[in-house]
């Protein structure tokens, strides 16, 4: 829903592209900073209570941006929602371990994608919808229904083991420090580059130590262990590409469908619609067919798709039928749907049950990663060139789409490779 308001936001709190595309990216910085250490807080202190106060904190952060009174207060409301919605987000991975059996994990990794994805399909529609008939203060406002709903579902949620080692607090924070400093590098490529490669740098480093503070440890907060397993690594490699493809594409498209071909809030909505249906559609299909073709070339087909729809979008001629237009996003999202459920699969069914829970978290983490770093790559742009800002957020989303197929071109040589010597 909030992708579809930043123009409006923008207008109505008289602020630049470049700054209000940080409500979306304050959100997601916070999430990404913050998932592996909740991950390794509910480990160790219940998955239950983490997530009801993740639930609490989120609702707060809610109805603060609701009353936010400038473009610095939606924002930093913002990073409190972030903090309620990463304490929810790092735990799905590791429930749907303990909930479903290994051999019908594939089954309950699609019904989890394919109810995301209606989700998605709802919101934009919703989130236009609610924009034609009144501010955009309403849409954080129409979530604390679906905050309640999910309060009174949490009972229902297994009680997952605890482990018994400490949280590590260096870790964590370090951990969001890393994270955070190379998400603002992204953000801040374009127009302040020196500043930018310093943070990416400082990131780097940091990055090199957190490791070696984790190497050795038993259930470490970064979980270093998990990545000597190449299922993993791979699965990891691909999930950053595909959803920073995603995330950037989504950024960009409303204000190229406003500004390129001229449509309105409630269009875009609709049409914005059309990427989660398509993935709705493929992600049990995709789920069937785990079984009988090799993951790799399930994931190459979806981010090749991907990268199609999105050049298709950026190539149509402003007069096009908003048909082709309608086309363009439902591919894109059959291709996204061809990607998620194999490859969540592939991730989540390498790890041993009792890592359930940082699996989870890293799962979560690469997935906000990429949505974030694609988000900030396209408000670099927009700092870059406003005018054609939206132009290069779509190419950035197409790159990335690229770079996650030849990753899985990659993916599936390994696989080969590792067939032949196992014969």
């Amino acid at each position: 829903m909030i992708n579809v308001a930043l123009p409006t936001i923008a207008q109505a709190l008289q602020t630049d592209a470049a700054t209000v595309i940080w409500v979306v990216n304050a959100y997601g910085l916070t999430v990404v900073v913050t998932l592996l250490p909740f991950a390794s807080l509910a480990e160790r202190i219940g998955f239950k209570r983490v997530f009801g106060s993740g639930l609490v904190v989120f609702a707060v952060g809610g109805l603060a941006s609701a009353m936010a009174p400038n473009i610095s207060a939606l924002i930093l409301a913002r990073v409190c929602q972030g903090l309620g919605a990463a304490a929810i987000m790092c735990l799905f991975g590791g429930l749907m371990r303990h909930i479903y059996p290994q051999k019908l994990l594939a089954k309950g990794i699609a019904i989890n994608a394919m109810n995301v994805a209606v989700s998605s399909v709802i919101g934009p529609t919703i989130g236009s919808t609610i924009l034609s008939l009144a501010t955009w203060r309403w849409l954080f406002v129409a979530l604390m229904p679906l905050v309640v709903i999910t309060a009174w579902v949490m009972r229902h949620l297994p009680d997952v083991p605890t482990i018994t080692s400490r949280f590590d607090f260096r870790t964590a924070f370090l951990s969001a420090v890393t994270i955070g400093l190379f998400i603002l590098g992204l953000d801040y490529l374009a127009s302040h580059t020196i500043y930018a490669l310093l943070c990416m740098l400082a990131s780097i480093l940091l990055g090199a130590w957190l490791v070696r503070l984790c190497s050795g440890q038993t259930s470490p907060l970064v979980p270093i262990d998990l990545f000597h397993i190449g299922a993993i690594r791979s699965a990891l490699a691909a999930s950053v590409c595909s959803f920073a493809a995603q995330m950037a594409t989504f950024v960009a498209l409303p204000f190229y469908l406003q500004t390129v071909y001229g449509h309105d809030p409630m269009t875009v909505g609709w049409l914005m619609a059309s990427w989660p249906l398509g993935a709705a559609i493929m992600a049990l299909v995709a789920a069937r067919l785990i079984d009988r073709i090799d993951v790799a070339i399930l994931c190459a087909i979806g981010a090749f798709t991907m990268a199609l729809a999105t050049m298709l979008i950026v190539v149509l001629p402003t007069s096009v039928h908003i048909g082709w237009l309608t086309f363009a996003m439902l591919l894109g999202g059959l291709g996204f749907g061809f990607f998620q459920t194999p490859n969540n699969r592939a991730l989540l069914g390498s790890a041993p049950r009792e890592r359930a829970g940082a699996v989870g978290g890293l799962q979560a983490v690469t997935r906000v990663f990429g949505q974030t770093a694609g988000a900030a790559l396209v408000a670099s742009a927009f700092a870059a060139n406003e005018l054609w800002g939206s132009t290069i957020g779509l190419m950035v989303g197409m790159c990335f789409a690229v770079i996650a197929l030849l990753v899985n071109i990659r993916r599936y040589r390994q696989d080969r490779q590792q067939s032949g010597h196992l014969s």
